[in-house]
């Protein structure tokens, strides 16, 4: 069984909201007593929170669909319902979060504490006692409660460390993290033993930082050949890079220059990585031909600017030195770096116009209306009530909606659509008795509310 996931989709829905109460005050001796609906409970919101003692996405690997609790219904003696409960959910430090659907970046989640509403619950709807006004003194309904969000999102994890060993498979990065630090990662003799990061803890002195020993780079890998992306995306975070180059291997057309420059081109196709200072530790010199293929090597990497260090994981021969020269480097880093702080990130609004909709011709006498206010308004109101249906009318009216429809050229009876084409509510219009006087109900519905 894997326990390790840095990659799920994710099924997320919030809470919907309550709905009003439409109720009437009674008590003796009082028959006019009045609305005492209460409003709705608000759903419960679905936030991603960066949570230190996290380091995997198993969990949601196992259990992708999450949801939000409801909102309950308003009660009468003006009682609103109890919101809903909302649903936390813990990520690891460096988490993406992605549409599903398009593949865009919505958050990068990073820094403990850091949080994301990535699914808000729904409004709860206003009871008869919040809609009753000099007009309407007891209104005979209430405004039905709000779907919550509902979203399929992508979780994809880049590891949060400082120093990461880059290098083709079986060159030692595995045996190297292992000595370097507590880490137990799998060791064996063949390419590709690590299928997923891992992580350990090294102490140079002072300095104490993490390393990433993740899945060997084979040539396309910024492509996605071999485990590609799924191993790059892991070296983005990390603030030095350090080439573990083999010494001792006997595959034809390989040796530690050839190495190096095969990952470094592929570093470089991925991008956004040429900024990170470089170390380079030829390994195995534990192994008599390794040895001198290292002597003659290093003087070649040198003259390139970089700091070479001899070793062996096996006997942890040179260990020390590279370990203090990665901490170094680690500091140095950390230095320069502005103070993360953890930060509350939610989903904002649309934008909207000036009147909050718009109106176009989307065919011969149909016309669609778009916008947050009146596709609300349609989701809050209760078709089945004649009166509720004459509130929305003028709630429509109020905001300019009727005016808009005449000015792009709607004549009476035409099919007007609020929301999308799709799945929006379809209304035969008749401006003399209100936009909304003969509804169809959702679009493609024989049913008639009017």
């Amino acid at each position: 069984m894997a326990d390790f996931v840095d990659h799920v989709v994710l099924h997320i829905k919030a809470g919907d909201g309550g709905n009003g109460c439409a109720s009437i005050h009674r008590e003796k001796f009082k028959p006019l007593g009045g609305p005492d609906g209460g409003n709705g409970g608000r759903g419960g919101d679905v936030t991603l929170e960066v949570d230190p003692n996290t380091a995997t996405l198993l969990d949601y690997h196992h259990r992708p669909h999450r949801r939000a609790g409801n909102g309950k219904q308003g009660m009468g003696s003006n009682r609103d319902g109890a919101n809903g409960e909302d649903m936390v959910l813990p990520v690891p430090n460096g988490t993406v979060v992605k549409d599903a659907a398009t593949g865009e970046v919505l958050v990068d989640l990073v820094g403990a504490g850091t949080r994301y509403v990535a699914a808000q619950g729904g409004f709860g709807g206003l009871g008869n006692a919040a809609l009753a006004n000099a007009k309407r003194k007891a209104p005979g309904f209430a405004l039905l409660g709000e779907p919550g969000d509902e979203a399929e999102i992508v979780l994809e994890l880049k590891t949060v460390a400082d120093v990461a060993l880059v290098g083709f498979p079986n060159a030692g990065k595995s045996s190297l993290i292992a000595s370097l630090s507590a880490a137990r990662p799998k060791i064996a003799d063949y390419p590709f033993t690590t299928l997923i990061p891992n992580l350990g803890v090294v102490t140079a002195g002072e300095t104490v930082f993490t390393v990433a020993d993740v899945p060997g780079l084979i040539p396309g890998a910024s492509e996605g050949r071999g485990l590609g992306h799924e191993f790059l995306r892991h070296v983005e975070r990390c603030s030095t890079i350090v080439h573990v180059l083999d010494c001792a291997t006997i595959e034809p057309g390989r040796d530690p220059l050839t190495d190096f420059e095969v990952i470094e081109a592929e570093l470089a196709a991925y991008g956004s990585l040429q900024d990170r200072p470089r170390l380079v530790a030829l390994n195995k010199v534990d192994v008599p031909d390794g040895r001198d293929l290292a002597d003659i090597v290093t003087p070649i990497l040198e003259e390139r600017g970089l700091r070479v260090f001899e070793i062996s994981a096996a006997s942890h021969e040179g260990l020390r030195p590279l370990a203090y020269a990665m901490g170094e480097m680690v500091a140095q880093a950390r230095a320069l770096a502005p103070v993360e702080e953890p930060t509350r990130l939610v989903i904002r609004p649309k934008q909207l116009g000036e009147t909050g909709f718009s109106v176009r011709r989307v065919g011969e006498g149909v016309f669609q209306v778009t916008g947050d206010k009146p596709e609300r308004w349609i989701r809050q109101t209760d078709f089945a009530n004649d009166e509720a249906v004459g509130y929305l009318a003028d709630r429509l009216e109020r905001l300019g909606v009727e005016e808009a429809l005449v000015e792009a050229g709607a004549q009476p009876g035409a099919e007007v659509v609020i929301g999308s084409m799709e799945g929006g509510y379809v209304f035969d219009w008749q401006p003399s008795k209100g936009e909304v006087a003969a509804a169809l109900g959702p679009r493609g519905s024989d049913r008639r509310l009017g």
